[in-house]
C-alpha cells in the first residue's frame, strides 16, 4: 500500500500507475478523479500527459479531447512538445480515427455527456480515460431526466482507477486494484483508518472518521495543509 501523495506530481504518478494496472487487468474505460477545489484541470492534465511519460502508461498514438473548441485551441498553443493530438469536443476533427490507440478526455461537462458516450462507443476496446469529468451536476444546470439517466448509465461503465479527495478530517483515496481507503489526519500525519470494497457513502465516512458522533461537521470542508501541498 502506498502512502498519500504529498504533491500534485506524486498524485499524478500514482494515477498513471493505477491506470496502467487497470488496463493490464483488462479494463478499457477508466477514470481518474483528483478532486481538489483549487485544482485547474487543464494544467493538471498537461502534467499528467507529459510526453516523456505517456508511453509508459497509455498506448500511442493518443488523442486528447478538451471540453470545447476554445480550450482545445488554447492547449494546442500552450502545451509545447505534446506528443499527442489535441482536439476540442465540437471541433470538426473531434472524432475517433482508425490509427488512434488511446483516448483521454479532460473535464468533460454534463452538456457533452451524449457526445462523450458516442466517442467511447466508437473507441471500442481501445483505452478510454476520463480525467476529472464534470458530469455530476446535471440536475443543477437543468439537464433533463433522459440526460441524467444517460449520465448515470454511462458513468457506471468506467472503472475508478484513481480517486483522491481531501476531507475535513483526512482524505478518501482509491488506487486500483486496492480498496477504497479512508485516511485521518492527526498532528500533521495521515493514518489509514479503514478500507472499503465499494466507494463509501457520506454516512459511512462520518462513522469511520468520527465514531459515536451523530454528524461530522464540515466533512467536505477544505483541508488547507493537504490542498496547499497538492498545489505546490
Amino acid at each position: 500500500m502506498s502512502s498519500l501523495p504529498d504533491s500534485l506530481e506524486d498524485a499524478l504518478t500514482q494515477a498513471r500507475e493505477s491506470v496502467r494496472s487497470a488496463l493490464a487487468a483488462g479494463y478499457t474505460r477508466v477514470q481518474i478523479e483528483i478532486l481538489i477545489p483549487e485544482l485547474k484541470p487543464l494544467p493538471a492534465a498537461q502534467k499528467l500527459l507529459q510526453a516523456e511519460l505517456l508511453r509508459s502508461w497509455l498506448p500511442t498514438p493518443c488523442k486528447v479531447f478538451l471540453p470545447d473548441a476554445g480550450s482545445g485551441a488554447l492547449a494546442r498553443r500552450d502545451w509545447q512538445g505534446a506528443d499527442f493530438a489535441i482536439v476540442g469536443i465540437g471541433e470538426l476533427r473531434a472524432e475517433i480515427e482508425p490509427d488512434d490507440q488511446s483516448f483521454v478526455l479532460i473535464a468533460p461537462g454534463v452538456v457533452e455527456v451524449g457526445t462523450v458516450e458516442k466517442l467511447a462507443t466508437t473507441a471500442g476496446e481501445r483505452p478510454f480515460v476520463l480525467f476529472n469529468p464534470q458530469l455530476e451536476d446535471a440536475a443543477v444546470v437543468g439537464i433533463g431526466y433522459a440526460a441524467r439517466k444517460l449520465r448515470q448509465r454511462f458513468l457506471v461503465t468506467f472503472e475508478p482507477a484513481y480517486y483522491l479527495r481531501p476531507l475535513g478530517e483526512g482524505a478518501l483515496r482509491r488506487v486500483y486494484p486496492s480498496a477504497w481507503e479512508v485516511w485521518r489526519e492527526e498532528k500533521g500525519e495521515y493514518y489509514l483508518l479503514a478500507e472499503e470494497l465499494a466507494k463509501p457513502s457520506t454516512e459511512t465516512l462520518e462513522k469511520i472518521l468520527n465514531p459515536g458522533q451523530a454528524q461530522l461537521p464540515n466533512l467536505w470542508g477544505e483541508l488547507q495543509r493537504f490542498l496547499r501541498a497538492l498545489n505546490n
